[in-house]
C-alpha cells in the first residue's frame, strides 16, 4: 500500500489507494482549502489523482507559481463554458495560459462586444457560485475526434488529428461543458473566486493569415479578490505610465508607419538620449572600454563565417550590390573581431575591450512591434572583451560591479539574475558549451548572486547571464547581459600570441549594460511617470515671470543658469502664472522658477518643484548650487517613481 513522502520528509502511510487530494486533507483542513493540484513525483496532477504505489507528493497552493498556472487554465475552460451557454452556436479552439492570465478563442458569426464580455463574465461568476465538480476522462483518439465533429467543434477535431493515431485523449468535464486538456485543473469551478475579462481582439486560427479569423478573449485570474486588485491597479498604472502616450505628451519621439519599429527623436527625447549616452561613455572610461564604430552593412560571406547566417537570417536585413549579398547588422560582435584582428595582439594586451554605441537593425514581426520597447532599429551599449580563459571571472566580475553602479545611478535597486545555457540549435563542442557555463556559474557564486537557471535559453554561440530590473509597479524588464563565448573568436580567425609563444584563440565576452537604448530609454519613461530625475531630464527648470515687467530679469535668469551647463529655459508668454505653472507641472519640469515684482527687486526666485513643493526664495546661485549638487550626484531628490 503506498508510502507518500511529503516536502519536509515526513510521510504518510494508508492501506488502500488514496487521492491527492485525500493525503493533502490528511496533512491539514487550511492546506486541503489553499490547495488547487499536486506534484507526484515532480509531476503536475489533479487532486482527484489515485495514489497506488510509493510517491513524493508536494501540494500546489493556489498563490504558488503553479498554482496560479492551473487557476488560470481552469478559467479559460469556465469561460469557454460560459461563452458556449451564451453563445451555443460559437466553436471553441484554444485556450492557454499566458503572462498574468488567458485567453481563448472562438470561431463565431460576429465579433464580442464589451456588453458581451459584461454578460460572459457575469455567466463565469454564476457558474462558479455553482461549484461544479471538474473531471478528467480518456477516450481514444479516433472516438474523441468523432464526439467533436458530432458536436460541430471541428476546430477541436482538428486539433486531435494532429494527434498520433493510437494516443488517448485527455478531456475535461464541468457540467455539460466538455473540453481537449491535457489538464491539471481546480477540482470545482467554486475554486475560482477572483478572475476578470480584459479585453477581445482578433485572430487568425493557427496564426496563419491565410486561415479563418476568430475572436480571441483576454482574461485574468488570481488567488484572490486582493491579488486581482492589485493588478488590476497595476494594468491602470501601467496604462497611465505607457510611454508611447508619454513621448507624445511630452514631445519626445513619434513612429510612423512610412519606418515602421524606427524611431523619430524630437529635440527633448533626443536630449534625454544624449545624456544616457554621456553617461554609460563615462563608464566605458571608467572600466577600461575603448570606443569604437562599425560598418552598418557587411558582406555575406563573414556572416556566414560568423554563422550568423544560419542561424539568424530570418532576423536579418538584406541587400544586395554588383552581384554582392550584405547584411544590415542584427548585432555588433563580427565588426569587434575585425577590429581585434586588424593587427597581432599579445596576451600583455588582454584584456581587450572594445565597446560602441552600435546601430543594429533587425526583422522583428510587425505584430511584434511596440513603441520603444520592441523596435526594429536600434542601438545598444555594445561591448566586446577580449582575453584569456584566467582573466573570465575577474572580467565578469568587474562587468557585474559597472552594471549594479550604474543600474542604481538609474534608480533601479532590485535586479534577478538568471543564466542561460545552451539551446537546442548552437554552434560549437559541447566541451566548450560545458567549460563556459562552469565559468559564468563560478563567477556568479564568486560575487555571492543567487540565479534562476533558463536551461536552453543562451545565444547561439554561447551560455548568458542576464540581468532583469525590477521597475516601481513591479514589472520585470530584461535589460543587461554578459555572453561567454568561446566559438565565435575561432569561426572568425581571431587569435593572440601566448605567454609560450602559441597562437590561441581569445576567449570573447559578448556585454551590455542597457541593452537597446531605445528600449532603456521607454522603461525609464514608465518607471518614472515621465517625471524624469533631473540629471535625465530635457529641461531641469524654466524661469516663468508673472507680468511683462519682471520679463528681461526672467530672460537675464534662465541665460544664466544655460551659460552654467543647466538645461534652462524662460516663458515669458502673456499668461497668468497659474496657467503657466500648470503647463510645465504637466510637462515634467523639476523645477519651476516664478518672478514676481518681490523677487525681481531681491534678485531671487521663487522655486517650487513639479510636485508643487514651496522651497521657498533663493538667490540664482543658491538655485544653482542645489541643481548642481543633484545633477552631479544623481540625486534621487525631486525624482518621483510612483509618479
Amino acid at each position: 500500500m503506498p508510502v507518500v513522502t511529503l516536502p519536509d520528509g515526513s510521510i504518510r502511510e494508508f492501506d488502500h489507494p488514496v487521492s491527492a487530494g485525500e493525503v493533502v486533507a490528511s496533512i491539514g483542513r487550511s492546506l486541503a482549502k489553499a490547495t488547487v493540484a499536486a506534484r507526484l513525483d515532480g509531476k503536475l496532477v489533479d487532486l482527484s489523482t489515485v495514489i497506488d504505489r510509493d510517491v513524493s507528493l508536494a501540494a500546489i497552493t493556489a498563490g504558488s507559481e503553479d498554482g496560479l498556472e492551473v487557476i488560470r487554465h481552469s478559467t479559460a475552460h469556465l469561460m469557454a463554458q460560459a461563452v458556449k451557454s451564451i453563445f451555443p452556436q460559437a466553436q471553441v479552439t484554444i485556450g492557454p495560459t499566458v503572462e498574468n492570465g488567458f485567453y481563448y478563442d472562438f470561431a463565431i458569426d460576429r465579433p464580442f462586444t464589451t456588453d458581451d464580455l459584461e454578460r460572459i463574465e457575469a455567466k463565469m461568476q454564476e457558474l462558479a457560485r455553482a461549484d461544479l465538480p471538474v473531471s478528467r476522462e480518456v477516450m481514444p483518439r479516433d472516438q474523441a475526434i468523432a464526439m467533436f465533429e458530432e458536436m460541430g467543434e471541428r476546430y477541436k477535431a482538428e486539433i486531435i488529428r494532429d494527434i498520433p493515431a493510437g494516443e488517448s485523449i485527455s478531456l475535461y468535464r464541468q457540467g455539460e461543458f466538455l473540453d481537449l486538456c491535457r489538464g491539471p485543473h481546480v477540482p470545482s469551478t467554486g475554486r475560482l473566486k477572483a478572475f476578470k475579462l480584459t479585453q477581445v481582439a482578433g485572430a487568425y486560427w493557427r496564426g496563419d493569415s491565410r486561415n479563418p479569423m476568430l475572436q480571441r478573449i483576454y482574461g485574468t485570474a488570481w488567488a484572490s479578490k486582493e491579488d486581482l486588485d492589485a493588478y488590476l491597479h497595476r494594468l491602470e498604472e501601467a496604462e497611465r505610465r505607457d510611454h508611447r502616450r508619454l513621448g507624445r505628451q511630452l514631445d519626445l519621439f513619434h513612429m510612423q508607419e512610412e519606418a515602421p519599429g524606427m524611431v523619430f527623436w524630437h529635440p527633448h527625447g533626443w536630449t534625454i538620449w544624449q545624456q544616457v549616452e554621456q553617461y554609460i561613455r563615462v563608464r566605458f572610461q571608467e572600466y577600461g572600454y575603448q570606443e569604437i564604430k562599425t560598418p552598418t552593412i557587411m558582406d555575406r560571406s563573414l556572416w556566414e563565417r560568423s554563422g550568423h547566417w544560419d542561424n539568424y537570417r530570418d532576423n536579418m536585413f538584406t541587400t544586395a550590390s554588383e552581384n554582392r549579398d550584405y547584411a544590415v547588422k542584427p548585432m555588433n560582435c563580427p565588426g569587434h573581431v575585425q577590429i581585434f584582428n586588424h593587427g597581432l595582439h599579445s596576451y600583455r594586451d588582454l584584456p581587450l575591450r572594445l565597446a560602441e554605441f552600435g546601430s543594429c537593425h533587425r526583422n522583428e514581426p510587425s505584430g511584434a512591434l511596440h513603441g520603444l520597447m520592441r523596435v526594429r532599429g536600434f542601438v545598444q551599449d555594445d561591448a566586446h572583451i577580449f582575453c584569456t580563459e584566467e582573466q573570465v571571472q575577474t572580467e565578469v566580475s568587474a562587468f557585474i560591479q559597472m552594471l549594479q553602479a550604474v543600474y542604481a545611478d538609474f534608480g533601479f535597486h532590485d535586479v534577478l539574475v538568471k543564466l542561460s545555457t545552451r539551446p537546442e540549435k548552437r554552434v560549437g563542442s559541447d566541451e566548450s558549451w560545458d567549460k563556459a557555463e562552469a565559468a559564468l556559474a563560478a563567477a556568479l557564486e564568486q560575487n555571492g548572486l543567487a540565479y534562476e537557471m533558463q536551461p536552453g535559453e543562451g545565444a547561439f554561440y554561447g551560455p548568458k547571464i542576464e540581468f532583469t530590473l525590477k521597475d516601481s509597479i513591479g514589472r520585470l524588464w530584461q535589460c543587461g547581459t554578459i555572453q561567454l563565448d568561446f566559438n565565435l573568436p575561432v569561426r572568425l580567425d581571431a587569435e593572440y600570441v601566448a605567454e609560450d609563444n602559441t597562437r590561441r584563440p581569445p576567449v570573447m565576452l559578448h556585454r551590455a549594460i542597457l541593452g537597446s537604448m531605445e528600449r532603456f530609454i521607454g522603461i525609464l519613461i514608465e518607471h518614472y511617470a515621465g517625471n524624469l530625475p533631473v540629471w535625465l531630464a530635457p529641461v531641469q527648470a524654466v524661469v516663468l515671470n508673472i507680468t511683462d515687467a519682471q520679463g528681461e530679469y526672467a530672460r537675464n535668469c534662465a541665460e544664466n543658469l544655460q551659460k552654467m551647463g543647466f538645461r534652462c529655459n524662460a516663458d515669458l508668454r502673456n499668461e497668468k502664472i497659474g496657467f503657466k505653472i500648470r503647463g510645465h507641472t504637466l510637462q515634467r519640469v523639476p523645477y519651476l522658477l516664478v518672478v514676481g515684482a518681490r523677487e525681481q527687486e531681491s534678485g531671487q526666485l521663487a522655486v517650487r518643484t513639479r510636485a508643487g513643493q514651496d522651497l521657498g526664495v533663493m538667490t540664482l546661485e543658491q538655485f544653482a548650487a542645489m541643481l548642481d549638487q543633484q545633477v552631479s550626484t544623481r540625486s534621487s531628490i525631486n525624482q518621483d517613481p510612483e509618479g
